[in-house]
């Protein structure tokens, strides 16, 4: 990702796909800019304008920190002020129901559940990980799930965990509304970026993601989800029906989650150099022990292995597949 400084004193945001980059999460819209127009046009404010330069859409630049800039933020809360925005934006986002969005969906009509099924939102979320992640990387880490206690019955024992979720009605979504997704320009005035997660869905999700990934103290996370009920609540009633039991089940949905994607974002990034880095080894299996801990019981593990033996098991799995590539080198 670049950014460009135009004649007219705009900065833009440029960032050119990478074919190497690994999607772990479901793309519901075509284009981010696109989308982003649509939100503008709904007089949601706090994203990015977009710069037409050539016929080509481009995202203006947002000068400021983000909330996860350790110069700014020492601990896990956030001021009242980023507190009260970040509820402002859920209020924003719930009244944006599904038929108002006119930006070209990339999903196909068959995988959109119906307004409201949430079960039916929730479950097309596993297959995708089922289907993209996990069984899409099986080749190369089905040997190190596998010795980790992650395999097929794993997405059973998650289904029936998570299923019977009250109907909500569906919203928008932004569904990746993480510390370094949100920026606060030099005024104080929140902006969220990277939209290109976004979706149409349960609105329940929106939050249960949000509190997984910005990790509050536990007393402004109880607050957060206070006030996102009570103003969803006031602008679409209906929206948190069902919030106590249901939340739970899909902080449990994002906990699974994470053992597919870290799993194999942490063993890749122990081979981004040329050489496995045994440096960063006992740091990378401490990882995936608070992962695998976590979502122990969403996952039906019968036991969590220790650090030493996800460690053990990191260092196996290097070893075999270097050895497939080394075979497959000399084979060409």
């Amino acid at each position: 990702m670049t950014h460009v400084l135009l004649a007219e004193r705009t900065w833009i945001k440029v960032r050119e796909p990478r074919a190497e980059i690994l999607w772990f999460d479901r793309r519901c819209f075509k284009s981010e800019e696109e989308l982003l127009r649509a939100l503008k046009k709904h007089d949601i404010g706090c994203v990015p304008d977009i710069v037409a330069i050539g016929g080509t859409d481009f995202q203006g630049f947002i000068e400021g920190r983000t909330v996860g800039d350790r110069r700014w933020w020492s601990s896990r809360r956030v001021s009242d002020a980023i507190f009260d925005q970040l509820v402002d934006l859920f209020r924003e986002m719930v009244r944006i129901r599904p038929p108002m969005l006119k930006a070209e969906r990339r999903c196909e009509p068959e995988d959109r559940p119906d307004d409201g099924d949430t079960d039916g939102f929730l479950e097309r979320l596993i297959v995708f990980m089922e289907d993209q992640v996990y069984e899409r990387n099986r080749p190369q880490f089905e040997g190190l799930f596998r010795e980790l206690g992650v395999h097929d019955e794993s997405f059973t024992r998650l289904r029936k965990r998570v299923s019977g979720l009250t109907r909500r009605p569906f919203c928008l979504l932004h569904a990746d509304l993480h510390r370094k997704n949100l920026i606060v320009d030099p005024q104080g005035r929140l902006w969220v970026i990277d939209w290109e997660l976004a979706m149409v869905g349960d609105p329940l999700y929106d939050l249960a993601t949000h509190l997984y990934l910005m990790r509050y103290p536990a007393w402004q996370e109880d607050r957060m989800t206070l006030e996102w009920r009570r103003v969803v609540e006031r602008v679409h009633p209906g929206s948190s029906r069902g919030w106590e039991q249901d939340l739970p089940r899909i902080l449990d949905f994002k906990r699974a989650q994470s053992v597919f994607t870290d799993v194999i974002r942490v063993s890749l990034k122990l081979r981004e150099q040329t050489e496995f880095s045994w440096v960063g080894l006992p740091a990378a299996s401490a990882k995936l022990h608070r992962i695998l801990t976590a979502a122990a019981e969403p996952l039906g593990l019968e036991k969590v292995r220790t650090p030493q033996q996800i460690m053990a098991a990191l260092v196996r799995w290097h070893r075999e597949t270097d050895t497939v590539v080394m075979n497959a080198s000399d084979a060409s």
